[in-house]
């Protein structure tokens, strides 16, 4: 049976998972791992679909020193000791840009198109492409995909797809893009299995981890998001702030004197639930501890999810349902609560019972809008996508060029 590799490389790890496919039906997860510490403590880990430690070893600090280097460390375990070569790699990448609205086969000028968009997402885009040029260099003949999360919100219309700014910046690729993508891609496409009833409605998806934003959904495609230009917009998140006035990023600039890197880093990795609580960006750490200040971080986090809720349901004039996902979405019953109080406007109650044993439906009987809980999958669709491009469109081409 052939296997797909998915890689989602950071800043200081690789995760990554292989898919098994057949051409059939849809790919199934074999291996789940990932090499974290790099640069300080290097260790690879991964498990099989059951849970089972497969490998959990440490590494030399100058052994790994970067993202390809973990690549090459996951790389070389799979292929000498669990004898997988992968007929293809799936990866990440935050942001597609005006260029890209669906998942696209990699060369060397689509990699050079996507490096203009670093800026625009510094703590993913530039660690999502090493290890795409890594393995250009080093098996040029693997096909790879890069699959995006701006893509799903591309068919925006163009009254959610602007700013009110002089129309030459937007033909630039300054728009608002949204991100996230492949976990509302994945939601849509589940929630007929999921929730027929709901499925074609209006629903608002809340994916709420250390990146946080939500999405406007109508029949399945993307209306509206909470971010934008950048990962930097609308809900507060574990170490960015958010929605925020422009007129700040100035005055940092202007009156404290920092230099637009400076800035940067700031906002993307000092900020948020970090920067509000003083004590972690970490939403299990904040609930656990007794510090005012992370109370405050919490109540603020579900105040502005609630303010962006009501936007979202303008967007769709109405809601028909709400589902939460991602890390805090799927496994924070007390933060879904208290953001169902402050939806309580619309007509939504939760059963606690239901809420607080993580069932797919937390709502109560009475509920007006019908509230569901649904696991994301974001490396599930890009394995499905990269066999899409790969196998099914050019199944003999791409094989040889494999081999």
């Amino acid at each position: 049976m052939d296997t797909i590799l998915v890689v989602n490389a950071g800043s200081s790890s690789v995760k990554f998972q292989i898919f098994a496919f057949d051409g059939g039906g849809r790919p199934e997860r074999q291996i789940k791992g990932q090499v974290d510490g790099i640069g300080s403590r290097p260790r690879l880990r991964a498990a099989n679909v059951k849970g089972d430690k497969l490998v959990d070893r440490d590494f030399p600090a100058d052994s790994v020193r970067d993202v390809p280097a973990a690549l090459h460390v996951a790389g070389d375990w799979l292929r000498e000791e669990q004898r997988i070569t992968p007929l293809a790699v799936g990866h990440r990448v935050v942001h597609g840009g005006p260029d890209y609205d669906r998942p696209v086969v990699l060369d060397h000028g689509v990699v050079a198109r996507l490096e203009r968009y670093a800026s625009l997402a510094p703590l993913h885009q530039p660690h999502n492409l090493a290890p795409i040029r890594s393995l250009m260099t080093n098996l040029p003949n693997l096909p790879q995909v890069a699959c995006f999360d701006t893509a799903f919100h591309r068919a925006h219309g163009a009254l959610a797809d602007h700013y009110a700014i002089p129309r030459r910046l937007h033909e630039e690729g300054v728009r608002r893009y949204g991100f996230h993508g492949l976990s509302y891609e994945y939601i849509a496409n589940a929630l007929p299995g999921t929730a027929p009833e709901i499925a074609n409605g209006r629903v608002i998806v809340a994916h709420l981890g250390n990146g946080a934003s939500m999405c406007a959904m109508k029949a399945g495609k993307s209306v509206e998001s909470t971010m934008g230009f950048t990962a930097l917009d609308g809900l507060v998140m574990g170490t960015r702030p958010g929605q925020l006035d422009p007129g700040v990023v100035l005055y940092l600039m202007a009156e404290r004197g920092m230099s637009a890197s400076s800035a940067q880093h700031f906002l993307y990795r000092e900020c948020g639930l970090k920067g509000l609580s003083g004590v972690s960006n970490d939403m299990r750490e904040l609930e656990a501890s007794a510090d005012p200040n992370a109370a405050f971080a919490i109540d603020y986090f579900t105040y502005r999810i609630g303010l962006n809720a009501g936007m979202l349901t303008a967007a769709l004039q109405g809601l028909d349902a709400f589902v939460f996902t991602a890390g805090i979405g799927e496994n924070s019953s007390s933060i879904r609560a208290r953001i169902a109080e402050r939806l309580a406007w619309l007509g939504i109650a939760l059963d606690p019972v239901e809420n607080g044993r993580h069932a797919s439906r937390i709502s109560s009987a009475g509920s007006r809008v019908p509230v569901y809980v649904v696991p994301t999958d974001e490396e599930l669709m890009i394995a499905q996508h990269t066999v899409a491009l790969i196998w099914k469109h050019q199944p003999g081409q791409k094989r040889e060029s494999a081999s």
